[in-house]
C-alpha cells in the first residue's frame, strides 16, 4: 500500500563535509556561495523516485529560509514541516491556522525571552560561536564541542525542563525547544490533510527517519521508523518499537534509509507494521 514518508534532513537525508560527504556526492545546498550539504547520487535518485509515487514530507528543525536553500530531489513537495513543527508549508505557503495553534500551545511554557535571557548567562565566547533565535519560537547555539563545558548541557536541561522546554545537542548545534513544538504533531496534521484531500488512504502507514533527540517523538509516532547508526540517538542508545537502525553510518546511511523507505512504501502488508488508528500526539 502507499505510505506517508516523513523524514528529517540534516544528518539523515543530507550531509555536510564534516558529517561525511565526499567529493563524488551531489551538492543539494549552497550557502554564502559555497557548497554546504550533499546526498549520494544514488540517494538523490531514490528520493526523486520515492516522491513520484508516495507522499514525502521533509521534516526539519531548520527555519523556512534555511529549508528553502536546499534543492531536494523530488521537490517541490506538497507539504513540508519546518521549525521543528512550528510551521507547516503547503505548496510553499504558510499554514497560518497551524502556526496560530502552535503559538497558543507554546504559550503554556516559559517565554522565549526568559529562556534566551537565562541562556546568555551560561555561555562564553570561548566555546560559543553564535546564539540564534529561530522563527520567534526557539533558540540555539553554534558551539565548539571540544571546548564546551562538560556540565553545560545537563545543567541547562535541568533549568529548562521544569519550565516546559527541552534541550538537545546535534553536532555543533544546541537547541532549546518548547515542549509543545514537535515534529510528530505537525506530521499528524499533515497526514489528516492528505487523507481529507483524498491523497492518502486512512490505513496507510507512516514511515519516518531521524537521528536526533528532536526526532524521537516522530519516530515513536510512526508505524515504522529508521534511524542512522550515528547522531544523538545513537550515542544514547535510543530505541522504540518498530525501529530499524541502519548498518551504515554517515552519508551512506542516508542512501540506506531511502532504500528502506522504497521497500516499505510498496509493501502490501508486513508482520511488524500493524495498521493503527493515528491520533494527534
Amino acid at each position: 500500500m502507499s505510505a506517508l514518508v516523513a523524514t528529517d534532513l540534516d544528518r539523515t537525508m543530507i550531509y555536510s563535509r564534516a558529517a561525511g560527504a565526499r567529493d563524488v556526492d551531489r551538492c543539494v545546498e549552497v550557502y554564502d556561495g559555497a557548497p554546504l550539504s550533499y546526498m549520494t547520487e544514488a540517494a538523490a535518485g531514490l528520493l526523486a523516485a520515492l516522491a513520484d509515487r508516495t507522499p514525502v514530507v521533509p521534516v526539519t528543525t531548520r527555519t523556512r529560509g534555511q529549508f528553502e536553500r536546499i534543492e531536494l530531489p523530488g521537490g517541490p513537495f506538497r507539504f513540508a514541516v519546518v521549525s521543528n513543527g512550528g510551521r507547516i508549508l503547503h505548496a510553499g505557503e504558510n499554514d497560518d491556522p497551524w502556526r496560530r495553534r502552535v503559538v497558543a500551545a507554546a504559550a503554556t511554557s516559559a517565554t522565549l525571552a526568559e529562556v534566551h535571557a537565562d541562556l546568555l548567562t551560561r555561555i562564553h565566547t570561548d566555546w560559543v560561536g553564535k546564539v540564534r533565535v529561530a522563527d520567534d519560537l526557539f533558540c540555539y547555539l553554534v558551539v565548539e564541542p571540544s571546548r564546551q563545558p562538560a556540565d553545560f548541557l545537563a545543567q541547562w536541561h535541568a533549568w529548562c525542563e521544569p519550565r516546559g522546554w527541552s534541550v538537545s545537542q546535534q553536532g555543533r548545534k544546541i537547541y532549546a525547544m518548547p515542549h509543545a513544538v514537535t515534529k510528530s504533531a505537525a506530521v499528524a496534521h499533515v497526514r489528516d490533510r492528505l487523507i481529507d484531500d483524498g491523497l492518502l488512504r486512512p490505513d496507510a502507514p507512516v514511515l519516518a527517519a531521524g537521528d536526533g533527540r528532536l526526532d524521537a517523538d516522530l519516530l515513536t509516532y510512526a508505524d515504522r521508523a529508521i534511524r542512522p547508526r550515528h547522531g544523538e540517538l545513537e550515542e544514547s542508545g535510543w530505541t522504540t518499537d518498530n525501529l530499524r537502525i541502519t548498518d551504515s553510518s554517515g552519508i551512506m546511511a542516508g542512501e540506506e534509509i531511502l532504500r528502506w523507505f522504497a521497500d516499505r512504501s510498496t509493501e502490501s502488508s508486513a508482520p511488524d507494521a500493524p495498521v493503527v488508528v493515528h491520533s494527534e500526539p
